[in-house]
C-alpha cells in the first residue's frame, strides 16, 4: 500500500537551483569543504555522492577499521572517531558545512549502553567540535524514530517523543541526541537542520542495516512469514538529495521527515518476491509466539557475538504501523522522492552484484 505521500515527483525546475532562501543557504556555484560522517555507510555514502555532484569540497570520516567499500577516492579521507575529540577538530578544520550522518544503527548489542552512547555522547562530541570551528551550518541526521506514532494515520514533526517513550536501546539513544541538538541550537546557537530520515532502502547497504537484512532474507527465500505491520520506505538517494536540500532551504532549528512511502510489510515482501521470481510469504504469524524466538536469538547471539536477525525490540516497534507524512519537508524545501519499489529493485540489485543473494 503506498501512502498519501507516495507520488513520484519530478525533481525541481532549472530556476529552482539559483533561488536563494531567506532560511537557508543559497545553492552556489562555487564549491565548499564539507565533512560528511558515516560516509562509510549506506546513508552516509549517499549524502556523499549528492555532494559530489554539485562539485564540493568532500572530506568524509571514517574509523580505520571502517569498511572502504563505499568511500570514493575523490574524497579527502579523515581518519578518526566520534568519540575522539582530537580526530573531530583536525577533520571539520577549515569545513564550511558538516552532514552528521554517522550513527551505530543496531536494534540489538552485548551490551545496550553502547548504541546509546554511540549516538549521543558521539553526536555531542561533534556539534561541540563544529561550535569550536565555526562551522557555518550544520545538517544532522536524526530519525523518524524520534517522533510520536499516530494510530490510524502517518506521524508528523509536530509530536516528538520524550527519552523514556522510545522502545529500546537505539530509539532512546537517538530521541536523546536529538534533544541535544535542540538544546544546543537553543543554548549555543548551533547552526542545525534537523531531518528525520524514515527507512531508507537501495544500493551500498553493506552491513547492511536491519531493514536491509530483510531484504536479503526475503530475496533469498528464507522469510516463509511474516507479522502485521508496516513502514515508511524511501529510495536512499532521494533521502540523502532531502539532506542536501535541508542544506539550501532548512530553518535552523526545526526537523523534517524525509520519506517516501507507506507499507505493510506484507506487501513489501511480496514485492521482493516478484522482484526476484519467487512466491510471496502468504502465512501471518501472531506476534505473541515469536518474543520466545526472539528471546532465544538474543542468547544465542550473546553468546556467537552475532547480531540477531529477530529480536525484541524489533517485534515491540512491530506492535504499531511506522507511518509518516512528509509533507513539510515537500513543501519547504522541495523534497521529492520515487516509488519505493525502485528503491527495492536497486538494494537487491546490488545485494545480487555484492554476493549477499545466493
Amino acid at each position: 500500500m503506498e501512502g498519501e505521500s507516495g507520488q513520484s515527483i519530478a525533481r525541481g525546475s532549472a530556476g529552482d537551483a539559483d533561488v536563494a532562501v531567506a532560511s537557508g543557504v543559497a545553492r552556489e556555484s562555487s564549491p565548499s569543504t564539507i565533512l560528511v560522517t558515516g560516509a562509510s555507510g549506506f546513508l552516509g555514502s549517499a549524502i556523499a555522492a549528492a555532494l559530489r555532484v554539485r562539485g564540493h569540497d568532500i572530506r568524509v570520516l571514517a574509523r580505520p577499521s571502517s569498511p572502504r567499500t563505499n568511500l570514493n577516492p575523490a574524497d579527502t579521507l579523515c581518519e578518526g572517531d566520534l568519540r575522539d575529540r582530537a580526530s573531530l577538530a583536525a577533520a571539520l578544520k577549515g569545513a564550511r558545512f558538516l552532514f552528521h550522518a554517522a550513527a551505530d544503527y543496531r536494534l540489538w548489542a552485548r551490551d545496550p549502553k553502547e548504541i546509546h552512547r554511540n549516538n549521543l555522547e558521539g553526536t555531542r562530541l561533534i556539534m561541540e567540535e563544529a561550535l569550536s570551528a565555526g562551522v557555518e551550518r550544520i545538517v544532522y541526521t536524526s530519525s523518524v524514530a524520534t517522533l510520536k506514532l499516530i494510530e490510524g494515520g502517518p506521524a508528523t514533526e509536530d509530536r516528538p517523543l520524550a527519552e523514556g517513550e522510545g522502545i529500546g536501546t537505539y530509539k532512546r539513544g537517538k530521541v536523546a541526541a536529538e534533544r541535544l541538538v535542540e538544546a544546543m541550537i537553543q543554548r549555543d546557537g548551533l547552526p542545525a537542520v534537523i531531518v528525520n530520515p524514515s527507512t531508507p532502502i537501495g544500493a551500498r547497504d553493506v552491513r547492511p542495516t536491519p531493514t536491509g537484512r530483510i531484504i536479503v532474507e526475503a530475496a533469498s527465500g528464507r522469510m516463509p512469514a511474516f507479522v502485521e505491520t508496516g513502514l515508511n520506505l524511501a529510495h536512499v538517494d532521494d533521502v540523502a538529495a532531502g539532506h542536501v536540500d535541508a542544506l539550501d532551504r532548512g530553518r535552523i532549528g526545526e526537523r523534517y521527515i524525509l520519506g517516501g512511502d507507506n507499507v505493510f510489510l506484507a506487501d513489501m515482501l511480496a514485492d521482493i518476491a516478484r522482484l526476484v521470481g519467487r512466491r510471496p510469504p502468504t502465512v501471518k504469524l501472531p506476534r505473541k509466539m515469536l518474543y520466545p524466538i526472539a528471546y532465544g536469538a538474543e542468547v544465542l547471539a550473546s553468546l556467537r557475538g552475532v547480531e540477531p536477525f529477530i529480536t525484541m525490540d524489533g517485534l515491540r516497534m512491530a506492535r504499531h504501523h511506522m507511518f509518516f507524512d512528509d509533507s513539510k519537508a515537500r513543501r519547504e524545501l522541495g523534497y521529492v522522492s520515487r516509488p519505493y519499489r525502485e528503491g527495492l529493485a536497486d538494494a537487491i540489485a546490488w545485494f545480487r552484484t555484492h554476493g549477499y543473494l545466493k
